[in-house]
């Protein structure tokens, strides 16, 4: 793998953590777990 190709892929790694870590959180609910789900019913 030549250098460029290699400085490419790190620099698309790197703006594709960024891009997820700046997307709005996701609106699915918070796992709860069982023994919690048993103390709340």
């Amino acid at each position: 793998m030549n250098r460029r190709k290699k400085i490419n892929s790190i620099l698309k790694k790197k703006a594709k953590k960024a891009n997820a870590k700046k997307a709005p959180p996701s609106n699915k609910p918070r796992y709860i777990a069982k023994a919690e789900r048993v103390e709340e019913a």
